[in-house]
C-alpha cells in the first residue's frame, strides 16, 4: 500500500525513476481500487446503461479512473527512464496488437544498474 501512495504522491512528476515493484504495486492497488469502484457502482445503482442493459461501472469508476489516470502516466513514464529509455516509449501501447504486449514487456525489464540520464538508481 506505501508504493501506492507513494504513487499518489507524485501524481505528476515525470522526472526520475521507478523501480518495478513501485510500478507493480501502483498498478495492483490501482486495478483493486477500480474492482471496488465497479462494485460500489453497482450496489449504488449508478452503473451506465446502454440500450437498457447495464455497463457494470458507472460515475465512481468513471471520476477514480480519471483522477488516476495522470499518476499512472507518470509512473510508467518514469519506469521507462529507470530503463534509461524517453517518456515517448509509453505511446508504443497504442500500436494495435502488439504494442500492449511490448508495453507489458518493458514495463517487467529490469533497470539500469547505478545511474543514467534520468537520475540515481531507486534500488540504491
Amino acid at each position: 500500500m506505501s508504493w501506492y501512495l507513494a504513487g499518489i504522491k507524485k501524481y505528476a512528476t515525470f522526472s526520475g525513476r521507478a523501480r518495478r515493484k513501485e510500478y507493480w504495486m501502483f498498478f495492483l492497488f490501482n486495478l483493486i481500487f477500480m474492482a471496488v469502484a465497479a462494485i460500489l457502482d453497482n450496489l449504488i445503482g449508478t452503473t451506465f446503461k446502454v440500450q437498457g442493459i447495464s455497463a457494470g461501472y458507472g460515475f465512481i469508476y468513471v471520476l477514480y479512473s480519471l483522477f488516476m489516470l495522470l499518476p499512472y502516466i507518470s509512473i510508467a513514464v518514469r519506469r521507462l527512464h529507470d530503463q534509461d529509455k524517453s517518456g515517448g516509449w509509453f505511446f508504443i501501447f497504442f500500436i494495435p496488437c502488439i504494442g500492449w504486449i511490448w508495453f507489458i514487456v518493458l514495463m517487467c525489464l529490469e533497470g539500469t544498474p547505478g545511474s543514467n540520464r534520468f537520475g540515481e538508481n531507486p534500488k540504491a
